[in-house]
C-alpha cells in the first residue's frame, strides 16, 4: 500500500467538540436506524458479546460505547485515536475507573510497550479510513502485535459496495465519500473477510443492513 496517497487525517478531523456533542443523536439514533439499518442498540449488544476486562478501543468516536457498555469489574481500557479530542471526549464518558489513552494512527506501524489485550475493538473506523478495504488490511497488520494470544479483535464498519442501501443512504453516503469523511466506495464482505482471515482464525461476520458487525481471533 502507497501510504503516501493515504491521509487519515480528513475523517479524523470532522470530530470536533460540536460535532461530537451531536454525534450520538445524529449518527448513533437517526442515521445507524433509518440509513445505515443497524441500530445502536443492535451494535451495543455486539459489543457487550466481545469485550473483555483487558480491553482497547480504537477510533473511540463519542464514547458511546464506553458509557453504555457492560464492562468486567476492574476493567482496563485504553482508548486510541487519531484525534486528540475524541480520546477527551471519550475518556470523560467511559465508566471504567482504570482508562488511559494513546494518540496513533493506526495505519502506521505502532510502537508499543506496555501490557498486551485481550480484545480489540474498532468501532465504525474502517469506513472512515482511506483507501479501498483491500489497502485497510494495514489496519489489523499493525493492531495483531498488541494483542495476546486467544485475543478478539471485533468492530462495526459500513459497507459501500455490494449492499442495496435506500435513497438517503446513497445520498449521505456519496456526500461523506466526496468530503473524504468516509472512503468505503470500495469496501466490500469479501475484501473484509479476505482481510480478516489473513491474519485471524476463528473469523465471523454478520451483516445487518449496510453495516459488517465482525470480529477473528488471534
Amino acid at each position: 500500500m502507497n501510504k503516501e496517497n493515504l491521509d487519515s487525517t480528513a475523517g479524523a478531523e470532522v470530530y470536533s467538540e460540536k460535532t461530537l456533542r451531536i454525534y450520538d443523536l445524529l449518527v448513533l439514533r437517526f442515521s445507524n436506524t433509518f440509513l445505515w439499518r443497524c441500530s445502536a442498540a443492535k451494535a451495543l449488544s455486539f459489543f457487550n458479546r466481545n469485550v473483555s476486562g483487558n480491553h482497547l478501543d480504537v477510533g473511540v468516536g463519542s464514547g458511546y460505547f464506553l458509557e453504555h457498555g457492560r464492562f468486567p469489574q476492574d476493567t482496563r481500557l485504553v482508548l486510541m485515536d487519531l484525534n486528540p479530542q475524541c480520546l477527551d471526549y471519550a475518556k470523560a464518558r467511559a465508566v471504567v475507573a482504570n482508562v488511559s489513552t494513546a494518540q496513533a494512527d493506526v495505519l502506521e506501524p505502532i510502537e508499543w510497550s506496555e501490557d498486551k489485550f485481550d480484545s480489540i475493538n474498532l468501532g465504525y473506523l474502517l469506513h472512515c479510513l482511506p483507501g479501498s478495504m483491500k489497502q485497510k488490511y494495514m489496519v489489523f497488520e499493525n493492531l495483531k502485535p498488541l494483542m495476546n494470544e486467544g485475543g478478539v479483535l471485533f468492530g462495526s464498519t459500513i459497507l459501500g459496495e455490494g449492499q442495496k442501501p435506500n435513497w438517503a443512504a446513497r445520498k449521505l453516503m456519496a456526500f461523506y465519500n466526496s468530503k473524504g469523511i468516509f472512503s468505503n466506495q470500495q469496501d466490500n464482505l469479501e475484501d473484509l473477510r479476505a482481510n480478516l482471515e489473513k491474519y485471524f482464525k476463528d473469523v465471523t461476520i454478520e451483516v445487518i443492513g449496510e453495516v459488517a458487525l465482525f470480529k477473528g481471533r488471534v
